[in-house]
């Protein structure tokens, strides 16, 4: 009993001292817990803290976009900096791809695969207001086809409405001269300023008598300097078949300058000359003309600009030696150019002028050099504006006529 007594007594002991310690325990936690609480909301530089820690996490997001138009302008600067790069690579590939190809500089030439003005039917002159105009179609060669237009001289218009190819054939031994005139390159015989040219031309009394070389407009046949000068020759020899002694002159136009004056050169020396020759807008040789075109403005100072684009063009059997050939030439020559040609500079045609004046073959023929002044506007094809025109014609041709029948 008494042990029994005495075992409840030490177990309610051990108990209460096990459990005294276990909550001093947790009262030292919670104390601990409520101490730090209390430190918590008490300090206020832990808050304090927190808000500027808050505050200085907006700063970046402030400075992302401040940083943001730098960025664009970064990305910008990259862009165009590649831009200018490519280009840069490509302004120095060209040369490289002219020489190793000559045959592209033989088409920035000739320029037949631009036809301008588009849309047209060339078979139809008088939808350009061409209504005393007959189309033809000649073969100077095998497989090669060239389209022609005759307009004939405004007295004739009325008779001429409605007529066919034999009419207008018959016609060209008429009192009246011809022009065969050669275009220059790029377009067709539809040109805008060269149907301009025919309407002028015809209302002075002239049959006009116009072709596309092989490869341009209509024409069939792949172009070169020989080729076209043959396809000039040949339409010529059409002409004075058909003419009979009515005078016959030749006006070259640009490029086509190079062509008469091939063309002469050779019917000079086959001693059947024309009655004279009309350069409008003349160079003195391809290279020469090259050499001074717009196109060549951003390569002129190239190094080795010559070996790298003229060359070429003369490894293409492309020459239009016009120095040359006025030396050969026994015939009047007039020339007339225009002091604000962008295309063929003024001093070009001047000194193929100086050339001509001092050549022998000319010392029995009248060479005369017609220039029009800046402020005229005329530029490289609009000449055929000059109201002086039809008296310069006339005065010149005039004189060719009786250097012609003495």
């Amino acid at each position: 009993m008494e042990k029994t007594v005495e075992r409840r007594i030490l177990d309610t002991f051990r108990h209460t001292g096990e459990e005294a310690p276990r909550q001093a325990g947790r009262g030292k936690r919670n104390e601990s817990v409520t101490v730090e609480h209390e430190r918590a909301a008490a300090a206020p530089v832990p808050l304090d803290k927190g808000c500027s820690l808050r505050h200085s996490l907006r700063l970046p997001a402030a400075d992302t976009g401040m940083k943001r138009p730098l960025g664009r302008r970064y990305g910008l600067w990259f862009r165009l900096r590649k831009l200018i790069i490519w280009l840069l690579g490509v302004y120095i590939a060209i040369p490289f791809l002219v020489k190793l190809c000559p045959a592209i500089q033989a088409k920035l030439v000739f320029l037949n695969f631009v036809r301008v003005p588009y849309f047209i039917d060339l078979k139809r002159p008088q939808d350009q207001g061409l209504n005393h105009t007959c189309n033809y179609y000649l073969q100077p060669e095998e497989d090669v086809t060239i389209g022609v237009w005759h307009t004939v001289p405004a007295a004739l218009w009325k008779n001429a409405r409605g007529k066919d190819q034999l009419w207008f054939e018959d016609a060209l031994g008429s009192s009246h001269p011809v022009i065969l005139y050669l275009h220059g390159n790029a377009g067709t015989r539809g040109g805008d300023h060269r149907v301009e040219l025919y309407k002028v031309l015809s209302s002075l009394g002239y049959h006009v008598v116009t072709f596309d070389y092989r490869g341009w407009g209509d024409s069939i046949g792949n172009p070169s300097e020989r080729g076209m000068t043959y396809d000039a020759l040949h339409v010529f020899d059409w002409i004075k078949a058909r003419s009979g002694d009515n005078p016959v002159y030749i006006w070259g136009h640009s490029l086509g300058t190079g062509v008469a004056t091939n063309l002469v050169r050779r019917l000079c020396e086959r001693e059947t000359p024309p009655d004279a020759l009309i350069l409008e807008s003349p160079f003195t040789n391809i290279r020469e003309e090259a050499r001074s075109h717009p196109f060549s403005v951003i390569y002129r100072y190239f190094p080795g600009f010559d070996w790298f684009f003229l060359d070429p063009i003369t490894t293409s059997g492309i020459k239009f030696a016009n120095d040359e050939n006025v030396k050969y030439i026994s015939c009047s020559l007039l020339i007339l150019h225009a002091e604000d040609d962008p295309v063929v500079p003024f001093h070009l045609g001047k000194k193929l002028y100086n050339i001509a004046a001092t050549s022998r073959s000319f010392r029995d023929y009248k060479v005369q050099f017609v220039p029009f002044h800046t402020d005229l506007g005329y530029r490289h094809k609009y000449i055929y504006r000059s109201p002086e025109l039809p008296r310069i014609l006339r005065e010149f041709l005039g004189k060719s006529e009786h250097e012609h029948h003495h």
